[in-house]
């Protein structure tokens, strides 16, 4: 154990969700590693979101529920339950979709700051289209809301990539991707419109460089299940499905 005490980014957003579900427990290990890995954006909370809010719907479909009114049913933090609410008024959420239609919906808390998105998707004969997307988020004190408002798109649009598409291979002991002809990125004409609102209902102010991150990858893989039925818990999704 390094003197700093164990490395939470393994768990980072999977075992400090305010999610009020009793005789609840996270364990993460340590994989060896054949080739050097260091932090990128938002840090363990990207894979993690992916991993906790995809079982999240997954119960909430198991029990019949909402998906997001069954989060809002089990968090307790009000500027958590803040998001949510006011990602849903944004949305729609409950509205009825046009056929091949579906809306997938994440929140994760990182880095102190509550973050709730809503993707919505459409199934094609050329593959999945991605039509919008909505977030909530909320610093404490807004600054610059314009600012916070480019950090929460520029989120999404990283965290809708490594969704997508961002996979890093090996061959003979050698990264194959070296730079960006050879890892690709979502394309502006794939990119979304993104609507994003900030709240300042919480106690001090947070950083907004990494939480828009997070709930992308996961409300995208509910998006997608909710129009086709297809559940994914593996990324990059394109291994599994075509995207426009």
């Amino acid at each position: 154990m390094p003197a700093a005490g164990p490395d939470i980014s393994i768990v980072q957003a999977a075992w400090d969700q305010p999610y009020a579900i009793p005789n609840y427990r996270v364990t993460g290990y340590r994989a060896d590693t054949m080739i050097p890995v260091t932090s990128w954006r938002s840090v363990g909370a990207s894979q993690n979101g992916f991993f906790h809010e995809s079982i999240v719907d997954e119960l909430a479909v198991a029990a019949g529920r909402d998906p997001l009114e069954m989060r809002l049913s089990l968090i307790t933090h009000e500027p958590s339950r803040k998001v949510l609410e006011a990602v849903a008024e944004m949305s729609g959420w409950g509205e009825e979709l046009p056929e091949g239609h579906g809306r997938g919906v994440a929140f994760v808390y990182s880095f102190g700051v509550p973050a709730a998105e809503v993707i919505e998707v459409a199934e094609t004969d050329r593959g999945i289209r991605i039509v919008n997307a909505w977030a909530a988020v909320d610093v404490g004190t807004a600054l610059d809301p314009r600012n916070i408002e480019a950090q929460v798109q520029s989120g999404i649009n990283f965290g809708l990539t490594a969704a997508i598409m961002g996979e890093i291979t090996v061959a003979d002991g050698e990264v194959q991707q070296n730079n960006f002809h050879t890892y690709n990125g979502i394309r502006i004409n794939q990119a979304p419109p993104i609507a994003v609102r900030v709240l300042e209902n919480g106690e001090k102010i947070r950083g907004i460089g990494e939480p828009g991150l997070p709930p992308a990858a996961p409300a995208l893989a509910n998006a997608i299940f909710a129009a086709t039925g297809q559940r994914i818990r593996e990324l990059p999704l394109n291994k599994h499905v075509d995207f426009i």
